[in-house]
């Protein structure tokens, strides 16, 4: 869930305090480190 007010209008990516934020994957749009990426392939294979 987001809850980063820059990170609900522009992303992550475009925050100026995106290299130094310890909370990107717990209060902005980035992934948990480690975290499997969704598979979009698998409404393929159905």
């Amino acid at each position: 869930m987001t809850l980063c007010p820059i990170a609900l209008a522009a992303g992550c990516r475009k925050c100026p305090a995106f290299s130094v934020c310890p909370l990107k994957s717990v209060l902005g749009d980035q992934p948990k480190p480690g975290a499997a990426a969704p598979a979009k392939d698998a409404d393929k294979k159905r």
